[in-house]
């Protein structure tokens, strides 16, 4: 008999743990993932929900289409028109604005271009194609290398195909540590600049910030049931709501690099 009670309670914590083991997709972009933004909130949002969040961190244009096709339940990404769009094709519902940062330009200490003496985007990037120093773009389709290819439209300069231009294909991280060892300027977001301009040692500093189209907001937004069937639908807004609740914005607020600056700026309405 005691061995029949001991089997049944073994069933009901193994029934109970499996219950806290449910798990959900999220494709993003490798910015946050490699903030370390998500090792700090995911386990907070796990803890309070019993719900565990699958990263598969890639470029925005393809975090989009990793949800497109219903192989994510959730996208948490960088490019707001792209989303909004792709919220009234119907493929996402329910997007909210979550955080912000800046995109900032980082280059070589001597700064060959000169372009600490600026204050625009579109100057920099001018001064950049005009002097043909090396500039290491991402050249994946992500917010990042959305927001660079606007850039360069509004130089009026068409980058591609020139020697003093590369595109690597790689995440923000990757791409910097190219940018370092090839004494290149690239466009990054803050959040990955500060959590791993130290990690990586790199030797670029930024040389130019603040202008105000280099604004990055992130958003984030359920895949649409009713497109996709399959998709664990409740679970992905319980981790929306949380988001863009109090205390998940709070959260988000105390995520901070080693020297105490802040990453991201929680906006959510």
């Amino acid at each position: 008999m005691k061995r029949i009670v001991l089997f049944a309670l073994a069933l009901i914590l193994i029934g109970t743990a499996a219950l806290a083991e449910t798990r959900i997709k999220m494709a993003s972009t490798t910015s946050t993932q490699n903030s370390g933004l998500f090792d700090y909130l995911l386990p907070i949002f796990e803890k309070k929900t019993g719900i565990k969040i699958d990263v598969v961190a890639v470029g925005t244009g393809a975090s989009i289409e990793i949800g497109k096709r219903g192989d994510a339940d959730v996208v948490f990404v960088h490019a707001k028109e792209q989303e909004l769009q792709a919220v009234q094709e119907g493929f996402f519902v329910n997007r909210h604005d979550v955080m912000y940062n800046d995109f900032v330009v980082i280059g070589p200490q001597n700064d060959p271009a000169k372009v600490k003496w600026l204050q625009s985007a579109s100057d920099a990037f001018k001064a950049i194609a005009t002097a043909q120093s090396s500039f290491v773009s991402r050249g994946d389709k992500s917010g990042t290398h959305t927001k660079e290819l606007s850039l360069w439209k509004k130089a009026g300069i068409e980058p591609a195909g020139k020697k003093w231009y590369l595109e690597v294909g790689q995440g923000m991280e990757k791409t910097q540590r190219i940018a370092d060892e090839k004494r290149a300027y690239t466009l990054t977001d803050r959040g990955t600049w500060l959590a791993t301009k130290d990690k990586d040692r790199l030797d670029l500093v930024i040389v130019l910030e603040g202008d105000p189209v280099l604004f990055n907001q992130y958003g984030i937004m359920a895949v649409n049931p009713e497109k996709h069937k399959h998709v664990k639908f409740n679970e992905a807004m319980q981790f929306v709501d949380w988001l863009i609740s109090k205390d998940g914005q709070a959260a988000v607020a105390a995520f901070k690099d080693r020297n105490g600056n802040a990453l991201f700026i929680p906006n959510a309405k």
